[in-house]
């Protein structure tokens, strides 16, 4: 099999391995608050108190961990890592369905979030075997993977958690995870563009010097933490929003809405916004993506109907579906093979710690200021975002500079 079938192959195989790991990671996520009810007799403070603790855990660990397990993969490959994360990451959750304390179930939310580096890992895989002038089409067709297992997540594991029970949900969404383990095995590992003469191994030191002396490269990857602070802030309070406008009658399924709103527009647009990066740069289709992205968002602050907020959000998901496939065909441009692994691991730690500063920073917000401040202030984030990608690029153009092939 020659290496473009083979590539075609791993893609295939690996879009649906991350769309079962995308909707087993979100399955548990509607009822993680009602599982914790179920161990006792507690105050609602006690079960709120607890359900954020053990939330925010694995993206804790999982921001630790990817570096590393990124330069694991990059020495040893990143087939191996794929198996071993996802074997860790079924086996944690499937243990889950029979704890019967918060402690063992944030103990194994933690180690979730140690395994939890597969749709990263996947990524590298992918990326180091695809020519960089198609990268952004390629990992933004990945990417659409996870998205769509992400959509199907929530409602299948609430479906499930209602006429199965908490236990069976885990022990099921573990056996999605198994067979995306499976599916690994099918694919064949190989790296492109890797000349003789260079070096096989690059120290951790040498990845991060590499990273730094090149600023564009450097505020890239920071600005992932960033988008997601932006991007998760409106987190906490969307379901509250959604009782505002909507009213409390059926606000879990209006809110459900909501929240997919923007990954339906991710999904639809992920794929296209990387071929477009591939074409006219990939920082400059960052640069646009997330100040018009906080351009968009800013009238949240303003809206009256439900309906007003879906459409931004899904206008939003379209703009936001690109950032990610079009940030990592850059990372693909900017790094040799040889250390994509461990950059590609800065940059999930980078975007799970904006997952764990994101939710506090809107509640707090919210708290303060009220709803339409957080959406305010995720717009200014965008923009500045944008902004500050846009200066680090007309500060060193040659650094920024990609040439469509």
């Amino acid at each position: 099999m020659n290496q473009q079938k083979s590539a075609r192959r791993n893609l295939l195989i690996m879009w649906f391995a991350n769309f079962f790991v995308g909707g087993s990671m979100t399955m548990i996520l509607p009822f993680i608050s009602l599982y914790i009810e179920s161990f006792g007799n507690f105050s609602e403070k006690y079960v709120q108190h607890w359900a954020g603790i053990t939330f925010s855990i694995t993206f804790v660990s999982a921001f630790l961990f990817s570096p590393i397990w990124g330069r694991i993969g990059d020495r040893y490959g990143r087939k191996k890592i794929l198996i071993y994360s996802g074997l860790g990451l079924g086996t944690s959750i499937f243990l889950m369905g029979f704890v019967d304390s918060v402690m063992q179930l944030f103990i194994l939310r933690f180690f979730m979030g140690f395994f939890s580096g597969f749709i990263s890992m996947s990524q590298a895989f992918i990326s180091t075997q695809t020519p960089r002038k198609i990268a952004g089409r390629v990992l933004g067709t990945l990417q659409t993977g996870s998205i769509t297992g992400s959509l199907l997540g929530p409602m299948l594991g609430g479906l499930m958690a209602d006429s199965l029970g908490f236990a069976m949900t885990f022990r099921w969404t573990s056996i999605a995870i198994y067979i995306s383990v499976l599916l690994v095995f099918f694919t064949r590992e190989y790296r492109m563009d890797v000349n003789e003469g260079s070096k096989a191994l690059y120290s951790s030191k040498e990845v991060l010097q590499h990273i730094v002396k090149n600023p564009v490269f450097l505020t890239v990857l920071l600005l992932s933490a960033l988008e997601q602070i932006a991007h998760y802030s409106v987190q906490p309070i969307l379901s509250l929003f959604v009782s505002d406008l909507h009213g409390k009658a059926n606000v879990a399924f209006y809110s459900g809405i909501a929240f997919s709103a923007a990954g339906l527009g991710n999904l639809f647009m992920a794929r296209k916004w990387g071929g477009i990066a591939d074409k006219y740069g990939y920082t400059k289709i960052l640069v646009i993506l997330l100040i018009a992205a906080g351009v968009v968002y800013m009238p949240g602050a303003a809206v009256n109907h439900f309906w007003q907020l879906v459409v931004i959000r899904f206008v939003l998901g379209v703009l936001i579906g690109g950032v990610v496939p079009t940030r990592i065909a850059y990372i693909r441009q900017e790094a040799p093979i040889e250390m994509q692994g461990e950059v590609l691991g800065y940059n999930t730690s980078l975007r799970f710690f904006g997952n764990i500063v994101g939710p506090m920073l809107g509640g707090f917000i919210s708290g303060f200021y009220g709803f339409s401040a957080v959406f305010i202030s995720t717009s200014t984030l965008l923009i500045v975002s944008g902004l500050i990608l846009y200066a680090a690029s007309h500060r060193s153009p040659k650094l920024a500079k990609h040439a469509a092939q």
